[in-house]
């Protein structure tokens, strides 16, 4: 445990808590910049991306310690994704809802144009940031088996899909979410697994995102929030939910956490009786850990069960924290 690094968008900067001569050390950077969203390069531990709500991307290369303004100034960065395929490329997600690419490590970036395109965009719109209601890309996902299968989810409006990098888009999918709040591949295997705030709360894919069906089966609440999956057992997935969004980023979220299994309704989980008093507001797993789950919260506490969530312990810092996004960087 003591050789990860955990960071955390916190609304108003990151939080990085590492592990330095046995002691868990909490350090607050850019606490001038709103920082959205986090993505780790997985060919560098060193080299991390920050999106910005106005300064475009910001990065570090050195485990998060000190960062600087890299690129795509003057955009709200909403969502990152580094390509665990080929070093340098990346993909980026904006308000208003628009993705570029880039090849070299985020130097330089094209925008994908296609993307303006997509039929239904027209209706895109989203509640979550009034008085501006102008919809956003709220994640990014790329296949672990197929570099050119790329996946991004719209808050408010659609879930979409590209098999050649980006370069022309599906029309939204049937069987996901329209309200996207969390979306992700597995860690080596094609499925892929979606949390959002429409339609039942969750759903899933076995084919690399082209078909999907919704998992509602056992949640008392269908306001997703957050999903992650076991890396070694692809059936094994987690999702949070809320009743509502006030209540799932509010002081009383009545937060629910689930596990399912090889088909199965989905199990309550957690570290106390449902509903739980922290909205449990991103889930991660360790592609080096099997059965490993972390959890963290909106009051910045982070969970972790190494036993697929039977039992759970908190690590032994906050983050005071966390909005939208925690990466772990071993």
């Amino acid at each position: 445990m003591n050789d990860k690094t955990f960071l955390a968008t916190t609304g108003q900067g990151i939080a990085r808590a590492a592990c330095e001569v046995d002691e868990w050390v909490v350090a607050h950077l850019l606490p001038d910049e709103k920082v959205g969203c986090l993505a780790a390069d997985p060919h560098n531990r060193n080299i991390i991306f920050a999106g910005t709500q106005g300064n475009g991307v910001w990065w570090s290369q050195d485990n998060g310690r000190s960062w600087q303004p890299l690129s795509l100034s003057g955009h709200i960065i909403k969502a990152l994704a580094v390509s665990p395929h080929e070093p340098g490329v990346i993909y980026a997600g904006t308000k208003p809802a628009l993705m570029f690419g880039s090849r070299d490590n985020g130097h330089s970036w094209t925008e994908l144009t296609t993307f303006r395109q997509i039929r239904g965009r027209w209706l895109w719109f989203s509640p979550a940031e009034p008085p501006d209601k102008r919809a956003y890309v709220q994640a990014i996902a790329i296949s672990p088996t197929d570099p050119n299968v790329v996946m991004a989810g719209i808050e408010f409006g659609a879930t979409i899909r590209s098999e050649d990098g980006g370069q022309t888009w599906s029309n939204h999918l049937k069987g996901t979410l329209r309200d996207c709040h969390s979306l992700i591949f597995h860690a080596r295997e094609p499925w892929a697994y979606e949390a959002g705030g429409s339609g039942g709360g969750a759903s899933v894919s076995r084919d690399n995102g082209r078909t999907w069906h919704k998992a509602k089966r056992g949640l008392v609440k269908n306001y997703g929030v957050a999903c992650a999956a076991d890396p070694e057992k692809p059936e094994i997935w987690y999702v949070s939910v809320a009743p509502n969004p006030r209540q799932a980023y509010g002081q009383n979220p009545q937060a629910y956490l689930y596990r399912a299994a090889g088909g199965a309704d989905w199990q309550p989980i957690g570290w106390e009786p449902h509903p739980m008093k922290e909205m449990p507001i991103t889930l991660l797993t360790d592609p080096q850990a099997p059965g490993h789950l972390y959890v963290g919260t909106v009051h910045g506490s982070v969970w972790h069960s190494a036993d697929y969530g039977d039992s759970w312990h908190k690590l032994p810092f906050n983050l005071q924290t966390i909005w939208r996004t925690l990466i772990m960087i071993h």
